[in-house]
């Protein structure tokens, strides 16, 4: 059973940045695709920037392209989400979630993962 927990929303002006961290409880097989989320009231969730564990590749929504950067720690067993140039339309709840190795083509749908932490609110204000 793979936990996650994410940390590192919070409040920030258009233009600032912000960093949120899952903590991945172990890898396995069931943590090969680490991938953040988002969503906001009356939407579908939305996939936003992915890794793969094994190499560290990674995949972005074209939203985010440039301003977001996926990375991780595996001696902290910790993956992040770098956030610059924040817009309002960046505001939501972020989720992380784990799951099977899946390929690049289905790596951002919610569809595929069966862990997800918590989730950590980010507010962006113009």
């Amino acid at each position: 059973q793979v936990q996650l927990v994410e940390s590192g929303g919070g409040s920030v002006q258009a233009g600032g940045s912000l960093r949120l961290s899952c903590a991945v409880s172990e890898y396995t097989q069931s943590s090969r695709c680490i991938v953040w989320f988002r969503q906001t009231p009356g939407k579908e969730r939305e996939g936003v920037a992915g890794i793969y564990v094994v190499g560290g590749l990674a995949y972005y929504v074209d939203s985010v392209k440039g301003r977001f950067t996926i990375y991780q720690d595996k001696g902290n067993n910790t993956v992040y989400l770098q956030m610059n140039s924040l817009k309002p339309e960046d505001t939501a709840i972020y989720y992380c979630a784990a799951g099977t190795w899946v390929p690049p083509d289905r790596l951002l749908s919610p569809n595929e993962y069966g862990y997800w932490g918590q989730g950590t609110q980010v507010t962006v204000s113009s």
